[in-house]
């Protein structure tokens, strides 16, 4: 994530880390929360008060690296994740199947004018209600192993799946991305650096949806 904190940086956000558990003291002069990679759940007080900084108009943008931990904000947010990581058979990066170049985006403001960005290993994203968006998705013949034999068989899933979700939550916004690396300063190419520079745009734009 040091690569995308540094472009927030580089535009003269003020950036900190916090390792301290989420309240409504330590929100209380956050404009936008980013989580990314998390291992540990949010504990009941962290989700009421990341509720609570979206209901009054914070921003949040969630980075998966394994969804389970957030899997509870994600339900509230209206958003549901895959049991398994999304593998393509289009667009493949140095022949792995999990690491793809993403081309498709739908009609929402967040996937305006970007081309593609490449992602590494991303959990499938679907939004669950109307306040959120699929936004950028894979390709058709994308497949999760359901019955984790590794293998594309008859009995996995195929089909596009969502990669980003964008919504709106009370006064605020966010966005999920179905994989952490992405913004990795190895992984902050001319394609991923125009997703992050859309991504803080989109964080930081007052206006509405």
């Amino acid at each position: 994530l040091s690569g995308l904190a540094a472009l927030f940086s580089e535009q003269g956000y003020k950036v900190s880390a916090g390792r301290s558990p989420l309240d409504e003291k330590a929100l209380s002069d956050v404009d936008i929360l980013v989580i990314s990679g998390a291992f540990a759940p949010l504990s009941p007080s962290e989700l009421q008060a990341v509720n609570e900084f979206l209901v009054r108009g914070g921003r949040l943008a969630v980075m998966l690296h394994i969804p389970f931990p957030l899997a509870p904000l994600l339900r509230h947010l209206g958003v549901a994740v895959s049991n398994g990581v999304v593998h393509e058979q289009e667009n493949l990066l140095d022949h792995d199947d999990v690491n793809f170049r993403v081309e498709e985006f739908s009609e929402h403001e967040f996937g305006d004018g970007l081309e593609n960005f490449n992602l590494y290993g991303g959990w499938a994203l679907m939004n669950t209600r109307d306040n959120a968006t699929v936004v950028a998705r894979s390709g058709p013949r994308a497949w999760v192993d359901l019955n984790g034999d590794k293998t594309l068989n008859p009995g996995d899933a195929v089909q596009a799946f969502g990669l980003i979700v964008a919504g709106t939550f009370g006064e605020g916004r966010f966005v999920v991305f179905g994989d952490d690396a992405i913004f990795q300063n190895r992984f902050l190419s001319d394609n991923n650096a125009a997703l992050a520079a859309r991504l803080i745009s989109w964080l930081t734009d007052s206006s509405s949806i």
